[in-house]
């Protein structure tokens, strides 16, 4: 027996499984569930939402297609099926790509820019040869077979940052104004969070774990112009892109610092930093992870000090009602996505010994969740 398996991109793709047996009720229950004949879109929204719509939460604790539900083993089985998956990956790519430039986001001429530039120049200076990669940082990542340690992720993460911020405000008129409540409402929770609760000393010191490549650092440190600024990441071809960009840019009153380390053991000194700050990196990890993360940052935290995560939101709205083409495909390129969505994030930081923990939806599809190192 034989199955044939079509992947609706720019181009078609017909790919052909035999022997699949053992994978018949499988594939009789995705054909049911409509997993087959996948059909990606490039579309931004599947609902055209208006603002007001948008930030509404979901009904759910988190999306049924997450944890250990029927749907959730459905689509991981898809996924274990490896020539399945390696279409999908494909398909992955050439839809973040897609989407991207749908909107105006010139992908193909960034990623040029970057690869032709002299931005390799800047691997000696941030590569840690000390590093010890955790095992789960090895796992492919994105569509890349390498992660996020090659130099085609690094040269593509600002416009799939752009893509990003676009698809969760489909309603904007542009990229700007996407930014401005993506980024400006992430902004103001950790604003209004530290003058709540830590009011009488200023922001001095900042740390940015999972970095990438600076765009967040960047935002953070515009919005705190007198700061120290440090950004830290596990790639050091994240971080060179990064320092790349940095030096291309207007000199700012305090650079930006860029380090190639773990955030679970940085070696940076305990009680540093005024603001630790963590964005879209948590989807990325398994929990072990995120819990060490947490208590890194708790540890690097002064006493009053904030922390600030950003990051998809179990309880989004709009994804827990994801089409099962757009979720399963999330899940192909995100290994550990079932783990973030299993973590009682509130509730480890709780455990850290964090105080004030405020969850607040900042945009359609991610939260930004605050908390206070006890004085």
């Amino acid at each position: 027996m034989a199955f044939t398996f079509k992947l609706n991109t720019c181009n078609p793709i017909f790919f052909t499984i035999t022997n699949t047996s053992s994978y018949d009720p499988l594939l009789k229950n995705a054909r049911r569930s409509g997993f087959l004949s996948f059909r990606f879109s490039a579309s931004t929204t599947s609902s055209g939402s208006t603002a007001a719509e948008a930030f509404e939460e979901g009904e759910l604790e988190r999306p049924k297609w997450a944890g250990e539900t029927p749907l959730s083993r459905l689509v991981g089985a898809l996924i274990s099926i490896k020539p399945l998956f390696s279409v999908l990956k494909l398909g992955a790519r050439q839809v973040f790509i897609s989407t991207a430039e749908k909107t105006s986001i010139p992908w193909r001429e960034m990623t040029k820019e970057i690869l032709d530039s002299d931005v390799y120049k800047e691997l000696e200076s941030i590569e840690n040869p000390a590093i010890v990669y955790p095992d789960y940082y090895l796992n492919p990542f994105h569509a890349y077979d390498e992660g996020n340690l090659s130099w085609l992720a690094a040269a593509e993460v600002e416009a799939a940052t752009m893509s990003m911020v676009r698809r969760a405000i489909p309603y904007a008129s542009s990229l700007d104004e996407a930014n401005q409540i993506v980024r400006g409402n992430w902004l103001d929770a950790i604003e209004k969070h530290h003058q709540q609760y830590s009011a009488d000393f200023s922001i001095r010191d900042i740390l940015d774990i999972g970095c990438s490549a600076g765009v967040s650092t960047g935002y953070i440190a515009d919005k705190y112009p007198s700061a120290k600024v440090t950004g830290l990441d596990l790639s050091p071809y994240f971080l060179s892109v990064a320092q790349y960009k940095e030096k291309k840019r207007n000199q700012r009153k305090n650079p930006i610092s860029w380090i190639h380390a773990n955030g679970e053991d940085t070696g940076l000194p305990s009680e540093s930093f005024d603001l630790v700050s963590i964005a879209y990196v948590f989807h990325e990890c398994p929990e072990r992870a995120i819990r060490n993360i947490v208590k890194e940052s708790f540890r690097l935290l002064r006493p009053g000090g904030t922390i600030a995560i950003t990051d998809n939101s179990p309880k989004s709205k709009i994804l827990q009602e994801l089409p099962p083409v757009l979720f399963t495909l999330m899940k192909s390129t995100e290994p550990f996505l079932d783990e973030y969505y299993l973590t009682d994030l509130e509730r480890v930081m709780k455990d850290t010994g964090f105080a004030n923990v405020q969850t607040v939806l900042t945009d359609p599809r991610h939260r930004t969740v605050t908390a206070t190192v006890p004085y």
